[in-house]
């Protein structure tokens, strides 16, 4: 018995085999002619002129009236003497009688092709085009009797011979993952997935001009580490054959680049993939882009300032860059940029968010400063109760939340746990704008000593850190805190992170020695900053989802 698969003999199958097989033939044609089906020169024939075409478009930008109509008249007389030549995909095509339109499409935007079989005098090589082709075309620019811009064609030719159709009723397609797996599809035949991307783009080179202008110096860092650092997370795994060395991806650049502040550059950034090797979800993939900052003489309160400040700034450059879409994405925007962000402590959060549960009992022991002593023991037997309070009550995580307190070792532990469960699912409902219409973003500050290896310690409250979280919409965009520079105090706690992983724990730090070496040569008092630029992105463009912000996000293989 054999194992090759057997061709498709189905409708569709078939169907599909002969448009594909009309196609391939059409660029045989086109070779047999002696012209190439794959081409390389892009060149006017005439004396046209090269343009993209939102040039040609500018051209008779004055010829243009209400509703975006042309002016017939006014197009020819502010264009007469320029003959165009522009180049992009057809993306329609319809003809009647003597008369065919090409609807054209290159990075800059979309213009209609007219063909008229007595003036085109390539007019019969229509035969040979398909929807997807690439073509370039020359002629003068003319409005039609509906008043829409066009390129009365005199001569156009085949770039790129596309073989395989775009798929007729692609905007209809259900299967979301199909697009993110086709994803050169889906921006040919949805601008709005493109307009994401540009956004993107925008707004990485915001961020970068923001640090620039304040004197930050963008450097590379190693993505391959022989240690686990930067982040408690699980790693990748590789190896270097020449050195037969294990390493792992990078989870974050975050003690590499506190090397450099050692090293004299008091401000640096860097852009670049970070790899995790964990769950998948709409804001998690394996590998991301993550922006880390490090401002020597600054501590975590001047990051809130420049945070805002960042953000506002890159919002206002996306504007106006792209003000259609800006406004588009701004109107679906469950919260706002327009007031002050909302700034409570950690155990601040969790108290309001047992007030607005009515978890009475809950808010007197943190109002006394006693509320560790009720997480240290078993929550089983208050549950049933505590869950009646309120309807906010009813919707707590109840379950997930007792055992995560089981597993914690420590108050700092408890109150972080508290936190995730109490009061971060609920900041987009509890921290609202004036008119209470959107959220407001919320920095969380005062975070527990125990979950964070890497920050300093407050100095009048050791039991804390100089940390803040950004949260908009309940969603965490932003990670920051005043260095730990004590290299003793930074030893201690490597050696705790070895400790939890010796316990069994995954998402654990290795203990870098070089690094404690860097520090005892001595850091200034620094802070510093971490930011998704994937979230980032989301966030302003009204995404859902991380893979709508990746153009090839991780999937699973495909099934064939």
């Amino acid at each position: 018995m054999s194992d090759a698969k057997t061709p498709k003999t189905d409708g569709k199958g078939s169907s599909e085999e002969a448009m594909l097989a009309a196609r391939r033939a059409k660029a045989e044609a086109i070779r047999a002619r002696g012209e190439l089906p794959y081409a390389n020169v892009v060149a006017p024939t005439r004396d046209a002129t090269m343009l993209d075409i939102a040039q040609a478009r500018a051209l008779a930008e004055a010829a243009k009236g209400e509703g975006g109509r042309y002016d017939a008249e006014a197009v020819t007389a502010s264009t007469a003497g320029h003959r165009v030549h522009v180049k992009g995909r057809v993306l329609a095509l319809r003809s009647t009688g003597g008369l065919s339109f090409l609807r054209l499409r290159d990075r800059t935007g979309d213009i209609q092709l007219l063909l008229d079989e007595a003036t085109c005098a390539t007019y019969s090589d229509l035969s040979l085009l398909d929807v997807g082709d690439f073509v370039q075309a020359e002629g003068s620019l003319m409005a039609t009797r509906r008043g829409e811009l066009s390129v009365a064609t005199e001569h156009f030719s085949v770039l790129t011979k596309s073989v395989r159709p775009l798929p007729e009723k692609w905007h209809g397609l259900q299967d979301v993952e199909l697009r993110y797996r086709q994803r050169y599809v889906d921006l040919v035949a949805n601008p709005d997935v493109g307009e994401v991307f540009r956004a993107r783009s925008l707004i990485v080179r915001a961020v970068r001009r923001y640090l620039d202008n304040a004197d930050f110096l963008e450097v590379e860092t190693p993505t391959m580490h022989p240690l686990i650092g930067g982040a408690a997370a699980r790693p990748f795994v590789t190896h270097h054959n020449a050195l037969d060395l294990r390493l792992f991806m990078r989870i974050a650049p975050e003690l590499y680049l506190k090397r450099l502040v050692v090293g004299g550059f008091e401000r640096v950034y860097e852009i670049g993939r970070c790899y995790r090797n964990e769950g998948i979800s709409t804001r998690h993939n394996p590998e991301f882009s993550m922006l880390e900052f490090y401002e020597a003489y600054a501590t975590w309160e001047a990051l809130i300032v420049r945070t805002e400040s960042l953000l506002r700034e890159v919002d206002a450059s996306l504007k106006a860059a792209m003000p259609e879409a800006h406004a588009k994405w701004s109107l679906a925007r469950p919260f706002t940029f327009a007031e002050p962000f909302a700034r409570i402590s950690m155990l601040g959060a969790v108290t309001e968010a047992c007030r607005v549960a009515k978890l009475d009992p809950w808010v007197a022991a943190a109002e006394a400063g006693t509320l560790d002593a009720i997480f240290a023991e078993d929550i089983g037997p208050a549950i049933k109760p505590l869950a009646s309070s309120s309807p906010r009550a009813k919707s707590i995580d109840w379950g997930n939340f007792r055992k995560s307190l089981t597993k914690c070792e420590n108050a700092g532990e408890r109150l972080f746990a508290a936190y995730e469960y109490l009061a971060e699912p609920f900041l987009a409902d509890d921290y609202r704008s004036t008119d209470n219409s959107k959220s407001v973003p919320v920095f969380i500050t005062e975070y527990p000593f125990e979950t964070s290896p890497l920050a300093r310690k407050n100095d009048t409250r050791p039991d804390l850190v100089d940390r803040f979280e950004l949260f908009v919409h309940g969603r965490e965009l932003c990670n920051a805190f005043s260095e730990l520079n004590d290299p003793a105090d930074q030893a201690d706690r490597f050696r705790a992170q070895v400790d939890k992983k010796a316990k069994g724990a995954d998402e654990t730090m290795d203990f870098d020695e070089d690094y404690v070496r860097a520090l005892e040569y001595g850091m200034p008092p620094a802070a510093g900053f971490g930011m998704g630029i994937d979230r980032l992105v989301m966030m302003l463009t009204s995404a859902p989802s991380i893979r709508d912000v990746l153009f090839f996000p991780q999937l699973r293989p495909e099934v064939s």
